[in-house]
């Protein structure tokens, strides 16, 4: 406990240049973006004079400098105050728990799925390389991996909504249905079943392939062969000395695709309709919403930050030499 301690401080230490470089750059790029949400709503209402777009301005804080406007901000930043959005005229922060939560559902079950199930099939491919049930795996599962997450949602809905009628098309419950408790549960978990499947089965087959990969090397290691002298039986030297040491690349990137998957949940939710934090982005952007747009930003580097670091406590708990060596190195 004092070692995963120890280790989650050094991490969380270590993230505040990160997200200090991510806060910076981020407003960077959107001073150097061409126009602002003032055009945006002007372009939206057909025109406007010069008059009232400088009211604009003024009103949102746009006329002043740059210096000056990522002084407030950092500061802002600083009380947990994210910001006005201009598009839904409401705080950044209450439409940012509003849609967090839904893409938090989704990365999590296609997480979830694509570890678990991943790795278990590479487990079995990995048991006995060469073998017919490794080579359809891996074909398999190369296949699955060379198809566009969209597409793949596409052809679920084509196949299971629309032909077979068994799951809804779009949306993350069914609206205005009245249903709470556990019936409203089942009614989420009903509509993320596609998308979900979506997005995790392209993973699945990443983490199918590596998990493989990697039993295939340990199977040569010398306490592989060790294990075997002694008289151990085959499934115990799979699951107790090959896949747990072959595991430790796969928990590694588990939290390397986590940004990966997050970006990847933004098309997914533009295909099955999905009021999550990747349609968020995209309609502040259409709206040329900069707060809104820097708080996404910001927010998914604070998720990335926090994957990793569960990611390296779950490393330090499979492989006790990195919170010794950290400790060594202090």
């Amino acid at each position: 406990m004092h070692r995963a301690w120890r280790l989650t401080k050094r991490r969380l230490v270590a993230s505040i240049p990160v997200l200090a470089i991510v806060i910076l750059g981020t407003f960077l790029l959107m001073e150097l973006a061409p126009g602002d949400a003032v055009d945006a709503y002007l372009v939206s209402l057909g025109g406007g004079d010069a008059g009232l777009a400088e009211t604009l301005r003024q009103s949102y804080g746009l006329d002043q400098s740059a210096i000056s406007r990522l002084w407030l901000y950092v500061s802002s930043l600083a009380r947990l105050d994210l910001g006005w959005s201009i598009v839904f005229n409401r705080p950044i922060l209450d439409v940012v728990l509003e849609r967090l939560p839904n893409t938090l559902w989704l990365m999590g079950a296609a997480t979830a799925l694509a570890f678990t199930l991943g790795s278990l099939l590479g487990i079995i491919a990995g048991a006995r390389p060469g073998s017919a049930v490794d080579r359809v795996l891996s074909i398999g599962s190369l296949t699955l991996y060379a198809v566009p997450g969209f597409w793949l949602g596409l052809v679920l809905i084509l196949v299971f909504s629309v032909q077979l009628r068994w799951l809804p098309t779009s949306g993350i419950e069914t609206i205005a249905s009245g249903k709470t408790g556990i019936a409203r549960v089942l009614d989420i978990a009903r509509h993320l079943v596609l998308p979900v499947a979506s997005l995790g089965f392209i993973y699945l087959a990443l983490f199918l392939r590596m998990m493989r990969a990697g039993m295939g090397e340990v199977w040569r290691q010398d306490f592989v062969l060790a294990a075997k002298a002694k008289g151990l039986s085959r499934r115990r030297i799979v699951i107790h000395h090959v896949a747990r040491n072959a595991l430790l690349p796969l928990v590694t990137m588990l939290g390397l695709q986590a940004a990966t998957m997050l970006g990847g949940s933004v098309v997914i939710e533009s295909v099955f309709a999905i009021p999550g934090f990747g349609r968020l982005a995209q309609e502040a952007v259409a709206g040329r919403d900069a707060p809104l747009l820097m708080a996404i930003i910001i927010v998914s580097a604070v998720l990335v930050i926090l994957v990793n670091l569960l990611v390296d406590i779950a490393y330090a708990w499979l492989d006790p030499r990195v919170g010794g060596s950290e400790a060594a190195g202090r």
